[in-house]
């Protein structure tokens, strides 16, 4: 009991220097986008940057504003962080020793309550911005999780099973991203879950000032950011898993194959992305998901049903 309470501590220390890695990462990617220099005098090239910045807003005093309510007001930050660090639990290492059998299920149901940790930043902060903020944020998070439950379907029709394990093992040959074109949309819908630039309309700056977590600081904001990036790189795994082969490449297994996958590739697109392309507008994002992305996802989703159950028959 001991040794897998120790195990998970010293798996979430390791999820929590991925993010500030990755957040180093990010700073530094848009920098040489942008043709400037990124962090680069604290340590070597940067590197304790982030733990450097941590430091600083951690040891910063907590204010409360006035009219805040306490309790959800300094809730909402560590909510948000509890449900992105269980979504690493259904991480499919190949040294595993437990899986989850439902684990497409775990992931709806625990993305899902997302929301709620967004509403409830921006109403308990009692400020006209943040509750604009979550409230847009709340609308986006809805709409486009109906897309990643829909596109969730593809993989579950094929391989029969909720199981990520099963699923990463039925694309040993061949990737489901070159069956279905809904790949790409899985992306965008990732890129909008995780309120992401071109998408970031919780922190619209020219409005908004910074959106829901404008009442929040030092701590606060350290929780609200971590469970941001969280997101971030586990949406960025399921990526992997789901549509590109998890750790299989060329029939071989290898859990550095996977990591290169996610960090190397998938995590940089969306630095990538939030560097070439400006603010959508609102209501273009909701058309897109609603008039655009779901006739698209029912249809492939009719055919690979029907591919299925004459597969399985």
């Amino acid at each position: 009991m001991y040794l897998s309470i120790l195990s998970c501590l010293f798996s979430y220390i390791c999820i929590m220097l991925a993010v500030a890695l990755f957040t180093l990462l990010e700073r530094k990617g848009l920098s040489y986008i942008q043709i400037r220099k990124g962090p680069n005098k604290v340590g070597m090239a940067g590197v304790p940057q982030p733990i450097a910045d941590a430091a600083k807003l951690l040891t910063k005093e907590i204010a409360k504003p006035t009219m805040a309510n306490f309790f959800p007001y300094f809730i909402a930050p560590i909510f948000s962080l509890i449900l992105a660090l269980l979504l690493w639990q259904l991480y499919p290492s190949l040294y595993s020793t437990n899986y989850f059998k439902w684990g497409i299920l775990f992931f709806l149901c625990v993305s899902s309550l997302n929301v709620y940790g967004t509403l409830v930043a921006g109403w308990a902060s009692n400020s006209k911005y943040a509750l604009l903020g979550s409230l847009r944020a709340i609308a986006q998070t809805i709409s486009y999780e109906v897309s990643m439950a829909l596109i969730l379907l593809f993989p579950l029709f094929l391989v029969g099973s909720f199981n990520f394990i099963e699923i990463k093992n039925y694309q040993e040959f061949i990737w489901f991203a070159f069956l279905f074109p809904v790949a790409l949309i899985w992306f965008t819908t990732s890129v909008a879950e995780t309120n992401r630039a071109p998408f970031d309309f919780a922190e619209g700056e020219s409005e908004l000032v910074s959106g829901l977590n404008i009442e929040y600081g030092s701590a606060g904001f350290v929780l609200i950011f971590l469970a941001e990036y969280a997101n971030i790189l586990i949406v960025s795994l399921f990526s992997a898993l789901l549509f590109f082969g998890g750790s299989s490449v060329l029939g071989m297994q290898s859990d550095l194959v996977f990591m290169v996958k996610v960090m190397g590739f998938f995590s940089f697109l969306f630095i990538w992305v939030r560097g070439s392309y400006p603010r959508f507008r609102y209501d273009l994002l909701m058309n897109l998901t609603w008039k655009k992305f779901r006739p698209v996802e029912l249809t492939f989703l009719l055919f690979t049903l029907c591919f299925s159950s004459i597969f399985y028959m």
